[in-house]
C-alpha cells in the first residue's frame, strides 16, 4: 500500500485528549444521544487559516466499559495510553520503555538539526538569487515516520503525541491482530487515522514500495523480535536523503559470539569473536552491515548514536547519497585479531588512503602467526565498522535536550542522562578492555579502576569508560603498554608463581620484565564527571524476570488453554 503524502498534521490539546478518553471508557452512557458526539477546537494560524480537530465518533465505537475491563489492560507510557490484550495477542515489553524514550529524544534532536540544515540551504539559495526577497521566517520541516514492525502501535502513538513537526506516521505490521490493536489504540488516544496510519503488510514489501522519491520516509524505525537483517536492504533505500534510521537488534547471542558464529555471518556478513568487548563489537558488526547495504545504492551512513542496552543494541544512523564517500568504506572497515591465550586484540583496516587520494589494500597482517606476548595463536573476526560510532555534536545536543526535561516527559530520565553523559565522555577508539579480565589472565588482584586509568593517563594516553560495560576502559594505548602497566602492578602486588602452570599465558607474560614502571599516582582526570556526580550510568534490574519477552502468540495460547480445560473436564467426568 502506497501512503498518501498529502496530509495535514493534527495536534490535540491535552485536556481535550483526556476528556475524550473518559468519554471513550463510558460511552455506554450516551446510547440515547441522537447525534454523534464530537469535540472540536480550532487554532488560528498564519493569515487566519483555521484547522479543526475532532475526536472519534464515540457512539459508533464498538467497545464499552465492560469490554475494556474484561479483555484489556490499560498501559500508560509517556503521553500515550494503550489497550493491551490480556491474551498476549500483540507483543509488548514494558522494559523497553527506555528504548522508546531514547528514540523520541533522538528523533527530536535529529529533526532540529534537519530543519536547521534546510534553513541554511534556503538562505544560501536566497543569497545566490538577489531577485528573490523574503522576510518570512522558514517554517520547521515536517517529516514522515515509518514504524515497520509496530505491534501494539505504542511507539507510533508516542511519536505522534510527543514529537513535534510530524507530518504523518505509518504504523505497519503483518499480523492482523496487531493492526486491529493499532487502530483501536489510535482511536483510544484520540488521534486521526490520517495522522497515524495503520497498515497491514509485509515490512520488506512496504519498504521496497517506498524506495523512490517522493515516497521515501524521513524516519524509518525497525524494532524486530530478533535480528533486523532481513529488513536492512529495504530500509537503506526507503529512507529520505539525510533521513534517520532507528534500528534495534535483540539477537545478541549471535552478534556477541556467544553462539553460532555462522548464523551471525549469514545475517550480517561478519564473524564475531568472543571477548570482553563483545557488546561494542555487536554494534560495529551491525554498522558494517548497514554500511555495505547502503553502499550498493551509492549511499553512506553517518552514525549519530549507537547504544548497547540491556539485552539488545539500538543504533541511530543518518543516510546520504554520496558516491565519492562510499569509496572510503574500506578504510572504515577492519578485521579483528584476538589472541586465544592472553586475549590481546588488534584491528586491521581493509584499505588505506594514500596522499594522492587513491585507495590501496593493506599489505600483510598486523600480527604474527603467534602472539608476541604469550605465543598463542589468533582468532580472526570481522569485518566490522572501525570508524566513529557516535557523533559527539549530536550526543551533546541530545544530552542538552534531556537535561531541559524531567521524569514527567521521560520516565527513564535519570538513566538517559547517565548513559548519554557516559557516551559523551567516550574517546573515539574501537572496542574496550576490561582490567578485571586482563588481571584474571595473570591471576593477580585487580587494580582499582581509578588507579589503572591514572597509570595510562600518567603515561600520556587517553582514557574513558564505555557505556557498553561497567568496569570497562577505552584507551589509545597499545597492548604492550597495557601489559607493562599490569606487570608494574604485579611488582607491588606479587602473584604466587607456583600456582601458575608451565607454558600458560600467565607464565609467558610474567617472564617478561616491563619496559617501564608505571606511575600509579592518582591523575586528576582518572575519574570521569559522570561518576563524580553519581549518575545512573548502567542498568539496574528493573523487575523480576526482565529481558526479552515471549513472542505474541495469543491464538495459540487460547487454543492451549481451551484444550487443557476440555481435558480436565473429561477427566472429571470420568
Amino acid at each position: 500500500m502506497k501512503v498518501d503524502a498529502n496530509l495535514r498534521s493534527n495536534r490535540i490539546d491535552y485536556n481535550i485528549d483526556m476528556l475524550s478518553r473518559i468519554l471513550f471508557l463510558f460511552n455506554s452512557s450516551f446510547h440515547n444521544v441522537k447525534d454523534s458526539l464530537f469535540i472540536e477546537t480550532s487554532i488560528l494560524l498564519n493569515k487566519n487559516i483555521c484547522y479543526k480537530y475532532s475526536t472519534l465518533n464515540l457512539l459508533n465505537h464498538s467497545f464499552n466499559m465492560d469490554t475494556v475491563v474484561e479483555e484489556f489492560n490499560i498501559i500508560t507510557e509517556g503521553n500515550a495510553s494503550i489497550l493491551f490484550p490480556k491474551d498476549n495477542k500483540v507483543f509488548y515489553n514494558n522494559v523497553q520503555q527506555f528504548n522508546r524514550d531514547v528514540s523520541i529524544a533522538a528523533i527530536r534532536t535529529w529533526s532540529e538539526i534537519l530543519s536547521e540544515e534546510k534553513e541554511r540551504k534556503a538562505n544560501r539559495k536566497l543569497q545566490q538569487d538577489s531577485q528573490i526577497k523574503s522576510e518570512s521566517k522558514p517554517q520547521p520541516y515536517k517529516f514522515t515516520i515509518l514504524e515497520a514492525l509496530a505491534a501494539s502501535g505504542l511507539r507510533s502513538i508516542r511519536y505522534a503525541k510527543e514529537i513535534p513537526n510530524v507530518k504523518f506516521i505509518v504504523a505497519n505490521d503483518l499480523d492482523e491482530d496487531a493492526v486491529n490493536s493499532i487502530n483501536r489504540n489510535i482511536e483510544y488516544n484520540n488521534l486521526s487515522k490520517d495522522f497515524v496510519r495503520a497498515n497491514q503488510g509485509d515490512a520488506c514489501s512496504v519498504l521496497y514500495q517506498h524506495r523512490k522519491n517522493p515516497d521515501r520516509f524521513d524516519v524509518v524505525d525497525l524494532d524486530p523480535y530478533g535480528t533486523a537483517a532481513p529488513f536492512i536492504d529495504g530500509t537503506v533505500q526507503a529512507v529520505e536523503e539525510g533521513g534517520l534510521l532507528c534500528i534495534t537488534c535483540t539477537d545478541l547471542a549471535n552478534l556477541t559470539g556467544s553462539n553460532y558464529p555462522e548464523k551471525c555471518y549469514a545475517n550480517y556478513g561478519a564473524i564475531p569473536v568472543r571477548g570482553d568487548f563483545c557488546h561494542e563489537m555487536a554494534l560495529r558488526i551491525l554498522l558494517h552491515t548497514l554500511s555495505t547495504s547502503a553502499a550498493r545504492y551509492q549511499r553512506r551512513i553517518v552514525p549519530l548514536l549507537c547504544c548497547s542496552i540491556d539485552f539488545y543494541i539500538r543504533v541511530f544512523v543518518r543516510v546520504f547519497t554520496a558516491a565519492a564517500e562510499v569509496k572510503k568504506n574500506p578504510c572504515k572497515t577492519s578485521m579483528l585479531h584476538v589472541c586465544n591465550g592472553c586475549h590481546s586484540y588488534y584491528m586491521q583496516p581493509l584499505a588505506k588512503l594514500t596522499e594522492k587520494g587513491t585507495f590501496l589494500p593493506v599489505s600483510g597482517s598486523v600480527v604474527d602467526r603467534n602472539c608476541i606476548h604469550c605465543k598463542n595463536t589468533f582468532q580472526m573476526g570481522g569485518p566490522m565498522w572501525s570508524h566513529s560510532i557516535h557523533d559527539k555534536e549530536f550526543v551533546h545536543r541530545m544530552l542538552k535536550h534531556v537535561k531541559e526535561l524531567n521524569e514527567e516527559t521521560y520516565k527513564t530520565h535519570s538513566r538517559m542522562l547517565g548513559m548519554l553523559t557516559v557516551i559523551s565522555e567516550e574517546i573515539d577508539v574501537p572496542l574496550y578492555y576490561n582490567p578485571a579480565g586482563l588481571c584474571g589472565t595473570i591471576h593477580c588482584i585487580n587494580p582499582p579502576l581509578k588507579i589503572f586509568c591514572s597509570a595510562l593517563l600518567n603515561k600520556g594516553y587517553r582514557v574513558s569508560m564505555s557505556h557498553a560495560s561497567a568496569g570497562s576502559v577505552k584507551t589509545d594505548a597499545p597492548m604492550n603498554v597495557i601489559w607493562d602497566i599490569i606487570r608494574s602492578w604485579i611488582k607491588l602486588h606479587p602473584v604466587t608463581m607456583k600456582n601458575i602452570k608451565e607454558n600458560s599465558p600467565a607464565r609467558k607474560l610474567l617472564e617478561v620484565e616491563p619496559e617501564f614502571i608505571a606511575d600509579f599516582t592518582i591523575h586528576e582526570n582518572a575519574e570521569p564527571p559522570s561518576r563524580k556526580i553519581k549518575l545512573v550510568r548502567y542498568q539496574q534490574n528493573p523487575e523480576k524476570n526482565w529481558g526479552p519477552k515471549a513472542r505474541a502468540n495469543g491464538k495459540r495460547k487460547i487454543q492451549e488453554v481451551d484444550d487443557n480445560q476440555n481435558e480436565e473436564q473429561s477427566i472429571s467426568e470420568i
